[in-house]
């Protein structure tokens, strides 16, 4: 499962219900979106203790508004708010392809700062031992389709997400964790679109 998918499933994710986890994620949304640019750096575990998997990898997330630059195991997904392209690097090819507006939840930006009303949410633990500010977050869809819940790590103070959990029918955990969040550094609008220059001999599959 592709970081994308996780951020397009997390991001169906609501408040509702629970007044404090409402609160929360309202304060959560309104900072990210004061940021004029967030680079995350995170990594990724996709767990099934039954059929005894445990994978690891890492990734890095820019974003910029609805522009976001993603790069993670051997994979690069560069969007200007219009057009997708995705470099995979094994195969030395880029599809190209256009951003559906309508589905707004392509957008991983939403992921940090936006959730519909169509999950329940409350708040699990209000603080860690580890520490203090952590607040966790459960979230639970109306209507169960592929993910049971997703159970996410809020620092109640920096008004950030820091980790997130997401639970399937199969008994498969995706976490992410956010291992660094820097925010306001300089991006371009160059940042946001694919230079083939910089990778000789790319075949284009351009699906548009």
């Amino acid at each position: 499962m592709s970081f994308l998918l996780a951020l397009i499933v997390v991001s169906g994710f609501s408040q509702s219900k629970d007044a404090k986890a409402v609160a929360l994620l309202d304060e959560v949304s309104v900072k990210t979106k004061s940021y004029k640019s967030i680079r995350a750096d995170f990594s990724y575990t996709m767990e099934n203790k039954q059929a005894k998997i445990n994978e690891e990898k890492t990734g890095t997330l820019m974003l910029s508004g609805d522009k976001y630059k993603l790069k993670t195991a051997g994979q690069e997904v560069i969007c200007d708010g219009k057009t997708i392209w995705t470099y995979i690097k094994e195969s030395n090819e880029v599809q190209v392809n256009e951003l559906d507006n309508k589905d707004e939840s392509l957008t991983p930006s939403k992921l940090l700062s936006s959730y519909n009303a169509n999950y329940k949410s409350k708040i699990l633990k209000d603080k860690s031992p580890a520490d203090p500010n952590e607040t966790t977050i459960e979230l639970i869809p109306n209507v169960i389709k592929n993910f049971n819940k997703a159970v996410l790590v809020v620092d109640k103070v920096k008004k950030q997400v820091k980790s997130f959990s997401l639970y399937d029918k199969n008994g498969n955990i995706f976490t992410y964790k956010i291992t660094k969040y820097q925010t306001d550094l300089p991006v371009t609008a160059s940042d946001f679109t694919f230079d083939k220059t910089k990778f000789p001999g790319v075949e284009v599959i351009d699906m548009r």
